[in-house]
């Protein structure tokens, strides 16, 4: 995606904005006669439409890890602990610990999240939320303040397959250096059994989010659940811009 002049930027900022809200405002509506689910935060990087239920915690820790040298990315790991809780009236807020990349000094990120369910319908398969995340630098900081702010659909085929779509918008530095970015994120997930899924996630952009992940979520227990991945570069990927992606999930309660 190309840069824009500031005052379309903001033309297209208000214009996504408006779209956004008019659906919610939509969905709300029809939300009142539908029923609350089951969480998972993300497939792998993209967010799901699953909400914690008021006072349920979940802490999640994931692991990147790219072994060789490549032409295009070098050799790290990265370490992001997330903690989520459930705060009631399908809404669910957390905390995402960002920037522990070794080898190179650390960027540290505090992130605080926000999800609402505002559409939630068993009976046609269908759920919608709205979700921001806010970026605060807090050591080696490369800018102040960002957001990461989307809306997602998804919808389940026969109580088991699940498919979603959405709309993201990344304020600059977050994702590219002195640029916004706005694209589209897709999900997908297929039970193959009651304990393992096979799943994928894609954001679309050439940015440092950009990348197609596919994978399996394999539930050890009933509070566990293990996801392996491996993420493949919207660019250069031919040049070695991939890597693993490993995550432990934890259900306190």
């Amino acid at each position: 995606m190309t840069d824009i002049g500031n005052d379309e930027l903001k033309k297209r900022t208000r214009q996504i904005f408006e779209i956004v809200f008019a659906s919610a405002a939509f969905a709300v509506i029809i939300a009142a006669m539908c029923l609350n689910g089951q969480a998972q935060q993300t497939v792998f990087n993209v967010p799901t439409t699953d909400v914690l239920d008021k006072g349920k915690v979940y802490f999640e820790l994931d692991v990147s890890a790219k072994p060789n040298d490549s032409a295009a990315v070098n050799k790290f790991s990265s370490f992001v602990p997330r903690l989520v809780v459930g705060a009631g009236h399908r809404v669910e807020t957390g905390v995402n610990i960002l920037g522990n990349i070794q080898p190179g000094p650390d960027s540290t990120i505090v992130s605080p999240t926000l999800k609402w369910r505002v559409y939630d319908c068993k009976d046609n398969g269908w759920a919608i939320v709205l979700g921001d995340n806010v970026f605060i630098p807090v050591r080696n900081r490369g800018y102040d303040a960002g957001t990461y702010t989307y809306v997602m659909s998804q919808k389940t085929f026969n109580k088991s397959t699940r498919v979603g779509f959405g709309g993201y918008f990344f304020s600059k530095n977050v994702v590219a250096a002195d640029a916004n970015r706005a694209g589209g994120q897709f999900t997908f997930e297929q039970p193959v059994n009651k304990k393992v899924t096979v799943a994928a996630d894609w954001f679309t952009g050439e940015h440092s989010a950009g990348y197609f992940t596919p994978g399996i979520i394999f539930k050890v227990g009933p509070r566990i659940t293990g996801y392996a991945s491996y993420t493949i570069g919207n660019q250069n990927a031919s040049r070695g811009n991939h890597f693993f992606l490993m995550e432990f999930g934890y259900n306190f309660n």
